[in-house]
C-alpha cells in the first residue's frame, strides 16, 4: 500500500501548534483594571512625602512638622490595618477599597486648596494625613485578596505589579518635585487626589462573582479579629516568617533608610542619594522581572536566599565603600528584596483560604509596619551613642542570620509551589 498525504505523521502532528499546555492570558480585563489602579496609586503615594517638605517648609514651619505629618499617616495605617481587614472580609476587599480611595481623595483635595492658597494651618496637616492613613488601612488587606481572583497566574501577576511599583515609586518622588517647582505643593495634592480618584473608578469597574463566604453570617469584630488570630496561629509557616521578619524590620530594614539618608547625603551629597534611591528602584523592577522568569518549587527557601543580597548593600555602607560600589549594592538589595516580597506574596495567596485571606494580610503588614516604626524611630538615638556605620553593619549580620533563621525553619524552607 502506497503512502498517501493523509497518512498520519507523528513528526508532522508534533509540530502543530497547541494551546493546551498554555496558562492563561494574565491581562485580562480586571487585572488590566486593578494594574492601572495600582500603579496610579503607587505614583500618587510617592508624591505626598515630597509634598508635605515642600509646603510645610515652605510655609515656614521647621523640618520636625514633616515628620509629625508622615507619622501621623504611619500611626493610624498601623492602628486601623486589622480593622481593615476584617471589614474587607465581612463586606468584599474591592468595595473596601473603593471606599478607601473615596476617603482619601477629599482629604488630598481639602490639601491642595490650602497648600496653593498658602498653606494650612497645622492640625488641619495632621488630622488629614491622618485621614489618609486610615483610607489606606482600608484599602491595603484587600489587595491580596483581589489578586488570585483576578489573576490565573497569581506569581506572574505579583512580579508585574512590584515592577509596576518600583518605576511608580521611582517616579511619584520626581513628579512632585517637578510639580512644586513648577507650582507648588498644592498642584502635587491635587495630581495626588486624582490618582485616587482613577484608581475608585478602576475599581468599580471589575467584575468579581460573588464568593460564598460573601453572604455568610459574620460575628463581631472583635470575634473575627480573634478567628483571625487563630487561623494565623495555625500556619507555623505564616506566623514563623513574620515572626522572623519583625526581628528584621526592627534591627534592619528600619534603621536602613534613615540611617542611609543621612549617610550618604553627609558624605556624598543629596542628589548622590537620589541616584542611589533610584538604582535602588531599578533593582526593586529587576528583582520583580527575576520573579516573571523563575518559578522555583520552595518559593520562600528560594526568596530566603535570595535576601542575602541585603546585607552586601548594608556592609558597602558601612564600610565607608566608594560610591561605584554603593550604587551596586544599592541595586543588589533592591533586587534580593523584591524578589523575596513577590515569592512572600505568592505563597500567601495560594496557601492561605480565600475567606480569611483579608485579615491574614492585615496581620503581616500590622506586624512588619510596626516593627519598622519602632526602628526607624531607635535609629538616630543609637546611631549617636555607637555610630551610624556599627549600626549599620549589625544590621548587615542581623540580615544573614535572618536568611539563615528562614531557611532553617523546616515549615518555611520546604513550603511548596502551590498551583497559581
Amino acid at each position: 500500500m502506497s503512502v498517501t498525504d493523509n497518512t498520519y505523521k507523528p513528526e508532522a502532528a508534533a509540530r502543530i501548534p497547541t494551546t493546551a499546555h498554555l496558562p492563561p492570558p494574565l491581562w485580562n480585563r480586571n487585572f488590566r483594571l486593578f494594574f492601572t489602579a495600582r500603579a496610579v496609586a503607587v505614583l500618587g503615594e510617592g508624591m505626598v512625602p515630597v509634598a508635605f517638605a515642600a509646603g510645610l517648609l515652605g510655609a515656614g514651619h521647621p523640618g520636625s512638622t514633616v515628620g509629625y505629618a508622615l507619622g501621623g499617616w504611619t500611626a493610624a495605617f498601623a492602628l486601623f490595618v486589622l480593622f481593615g481587614g476584617v471589614l474587607a472580609d465581612r463586606f468584599t476587599a474591592r468595595r473596601m477599597m473603593i471606599l478607601a480611595d473615596l476617603l482619601r481623595l477629599p482629604a488630598s483635595g481639602v490639601l491642595a486648596v490650602t497648600f496653593a492658597l498658602g498653606g494650612p494651618p497645622l492640625w488641619a496637616v495632621y488630622a488629614l494625613s491622618v485621614l489618609s492613613g486610615i483610607g489606606a488601612a482600608l484599602f491595603q488587606p484587600g489587595v491580596a485578596s483581589t489578586i488570585p481572583r483576578i489573576a490565573p497566574d497569581v506569581q506572574r501577576a505579583n512580579a508585574v505589579l512590584r515592577v509596576a511599583e518600583a518605576l511608580m515609586t521611582m517616579a511619584g518622588p520626581a513628579a512632585a518635585g517637578v510639580l512644586v517647582a513648577l507650582w507648588n505643593a498644592g498642584a502635587a495634592f491635587a495630581v495626588n487626589g486624582v490618582t485616587f480618584a482613577v484608581s475608585a473608578l478602576c475599581l468599580t469597574l471589575i467584575r468579581l462573582p460573588p464568593l460564598p463566604s460573601d453572604k455568610a453570617r459574620r460575628g463581631s469584630m472583635a470575634s473575627e479579629l480573634a478567628l483571625g488570630w487563630r487561623e494565623f496561629t495555625s500556619r507555623s509557616w505564616l506566623w514563623g516568617v513574620i515572626a522572623i521578619w519583625t526581628v528584621y524590620g526592627l534591627t534592619v530594614a528600619g534603621p536602613m533608610v534613615p540611617l542611609t539618608a543621612s549617610l550618604v547625603t553627609a558624605e556624598h551629597g543629596p542628589a548622590t542619594y537620589g541616584v542611589l534611591m533610584a538604582v535602588n528602584g531599578a533593582g526593586s523592577a529587576t528583582g520583580g522581572l527575576l520573579a516573571l522568569r523563575l518559578r522555583p518549587t520552595r518559593p520562600l527557601a528560594a526568596g530566603a536566599v535570595a535576601l542575602l543580597g541585603l546585607p552586601v548593600n548594608l556592609l558597602l555602607l558601612g564600610t565607608g565603600a566608594p560610591v561605584g560600589l554603593l550604587v551596586a549594592g544599592q541595586f543588589t538589595g533592591g533586587a534580593a528584596f523584591a524578589f523575596w516580597l513577590v515569592m512572600w506574596s505568592t505563597a500567601v495567596q495560594t496557601h492561605v483560604p480565600q475567606d480569611s485571606l483579608n485579615r491574614m494580610h492585615a496581620y503581616d503588614v500590622a506586624g512588619s509596619l510596626l516593627m519598622m516604626g519602632v526602628g526607624r524611630t531607635l535609629s538616630g538615638p543609637v546611631a549617636a551613642t555607637v555610630g551610624t556605620e556599627t549600626v549599620l553593619l549589625t544590621g548587615a549580620a542581623i540580615a544573614v542570620l535572618v536568611a539563615t533563621a528562614l531557611l532553617s525553619t523546616r515549615p518555611i524552607r520546604r513550603l511548596p509551589r502551590a498551583t497559581g
